[in-house]
């Protein structure tokens, strides 16, 4: 397990500053928007949570980081929120941009190998015991969280990190019902994930 936690770490941390140093020479806005726009990605936020997860599994299990991770609550949630990353992208923003060479690299280990591999550590490795339906509550808060700060961002600087909460282009409205149609994806695939770990937990 150990192995496979420092593969995962070390592709994120890997992915995610590379990201940084191409949006960094990218001369689309000043440095400061920049930096700001990276951290609007619920991407890069979702995989930078899945490297620190990983990093604190792996080199500090004990510590009140790596306890707060291991617990079922945690790592089942970290694998919806990345899982979502990987769904959406391959189903939907995939098609309205073709990156090359180190971003298409980047792009993939982002969207598809970092969310694999950390759904295959669910599966294999994380404890799965312990899950209620209603633990679904309060997963919803962090992407609930990232809705409200990109829109009120958005208001104001015109800046929409994807196009289906673009509320410049599509307005509020539109908006709103496309969140609520990820918000119920994100209701679907967390109690897809409750129910195999109770299933898997009565065996």
């Amino acid at each position: 397990m150990r192995i496979y936690l420092f593969l995962i770490a070390l592709l994120g941390w890997f992915a995610l500053i590379t990201q940084f140093y191409l949006n960094l020479n990218s001369g689309v806005a000043s440095t400061g928007e920049i930096i700001i726009r990276y951290f609007s990605y619920f991407t890069l936020l979702t995989n930078l949570l899945v490297a620190v997860c990983c990093t604190c599994l792996l080199l500090a299990p004990t510590s009140k980081w790596g306890r707060f991770f291991s617990k079922t609550k945690t790592s089942t949630a970290v694998t919806v929120y990345i899982l979502i990353v990987g769904l959406i992208y391959n189903t939907i923003l995939r098609f309205i941009w073709n990156p090359t060479g180190l971003q298409m690299m980047v792009d993939e280990l982002l969207h598809t190998v970092i969310p694999l591999m950390f759904l295959f550590y669910w599966i294999i490795f994380a404890n799965k015991s312990g899950l209620k339906w209603k633990d679904i509550f309060p997963w919803l808060i962090y992407p609930l969280v990232y809705l409200i700060f990109v829109l009120i961002r958005g208001s104001f600087s015109g800046f929409y990190p994807y196009p289906f909460i673009h509320a410049g282009n599509l307005g509020m409205q539109q908006t709103l019902i496309n969140a609520l149609g990820v918000t119920a994806l994100f209701v679907v695939v967390s109690l897809m994930f409750i129910w195999i770990a109770r299933m898997t937990e009565s065996k």
